[in-house]
């Protein structure tokens, strides 16, 4: 038998994420971000999920569009990193994929075409990675104009670079940075809205939101869980119990003997670890949960497995399935124990880690 270390994903609780979003967008309409797999979802069943709610999808990449396509799903799909060489250009025209296009060698690539696939203007507003300056803004659009007198150009984005510190006062600048950029083009649609930016009181949100970490129920705000701001969990992450022991006080566990007993404590071992994309750096007194208990982790997380104090947890045994995050301990608690983000250890849970969907 395999054993049973698992990524359920809750594809209702997806949905009712989508739907608070859209809430929360007011009137602009919701393009569901669907990178890196599905955010380590599965980009497949997700995309599919939100089949019927979804009027766009959002991708990184080409090769994430195409994944979309061979599900079956006909929505356009917009590539937040544009393109990466000219012949994809054509290869979005054919598909209804929306490239983001954020410098003068994608410009360049356009004029040699004569097929133009609908797509966006990135306009850097402040967090200076990708797109286009303001003051650039009116030449790049002169030069569409020389291209076609018929354009397919939809809009412009930009992205935030601390939305998710409400004490911050960047979002407010880069969202008049943007404002005063495109305003000469009051026909153009326009999104800026990242996941952090539908719980910011007072932001505008324009004609389209991009919603991402949001849907899987990670919390897009600093000090903030899922939960707290009314998000489900998407997924589960679960492994079995493969092995328990009463290490006596004043002796160790696990690599480095970092974790001695200070007491005779009831330990266990579960099958999962850093090669599962369990975080190294996850200490002792990170939360797991056990039989809807609460217990921690103790010493070094291991490549296949880790350590758990099973005191607050006397009725487990091998076999028992144990949470690492899910409805019990949310992802963002233990991303904060690790020193890292729910982002990270949701697109890092690797492919020996199956999926259950339900």
């Amino acid at each position: 038998m395999p054993r049973n270390t698992i990524a359920r994903i809750d594809l209702g609780a997806l949905r009712r994420n989508f739907q608070t979003a859209q809430r929360r967008a007011g009137g602009a309409r919701v393009m569901a971000v669907v990178k890196a797999d599905g955010y380590g979802h599965g980009i497949g069943p997700v995309a599919s999920a939100l089949d019927s709610l979804a009027p766009k999808y959002a991708v990184a990449c080409l090769e994430e569009a195409r994944a979309i396509r061979e599900t079956g799903l006909i929505q356009p799909v917009v590539l937040l990193q544009g393109v990466h060489a000219e012949a994809d250009i054509d290869e979005c025209a054919r598909n209804g994929f929306e490239p983001v296009f954020h410098s003068f060698q994608q410009l360049a690539w356009l004029e040699r075409l004569e097929n133009w696939p609908a797509f966006w203007l990135k306009v850097n507003s402040g967090m200076n990675r990708l797109g286009f300056h303001p003051d650039e803004l009116a030449g790049v659009m002169s030069r569409l104009q020389a291209m076609s007198a018929d354009t397919e150009l939809l809009g412009f984005v930009t992205h935030f670079a601390c939305a998710d510190d409400p004490d911050s006062a960047m979002t407010a600048q880069q969202t008049a940075v943007f404002e005063k950029a495109t305003s000469s083009f009051p026909d153009l649609m326009k999104s800026v809205a990242n996941s952090a930016a539908h719980f910011r009181p007072g932001q505008p949100m324009f004609d389209w939101s991009r919603p991402g970490i949001m849907l899987y129920g990670g919390s897009p705000m600093v000090g903030t869980t899922g939960p707290e701001l009314g998000l489900e969990p998407v997924m589960s992450l679960e492994a079995p119990l493969i092995s328990t022991r009463l290490v006596p006080a004043g002796e160790s566990v696990g690599y480095g003997a970092g974790w001695v007993a200070d007491r005779n404590t009831r330990m266990g071992m579960v099958a999962i670890g850093y090669g599962d994309g369990y975080p190294r750096h996850a200490g002792t007194n990170t939360p797991a949960a056990i039989n809807g208990q609460r217990i921690r982790l103790i010493g070094r997380v291991s490549m296949d497995m880790l350590a758990v104090d099973l005191t607050n947890a006397p009725d487990a045994k091998e076999g028992d399935s144990v949470e690492l995050w899910g409805r019990t301990v949310g992802v963002d608690e233990v991303a904060a124990c690790a020193g890292t983000i729910s982002y990270e250890l949701m697109t890092g849970i690797t492919g020996r880690v199956p999926r259950q969907y339900r």
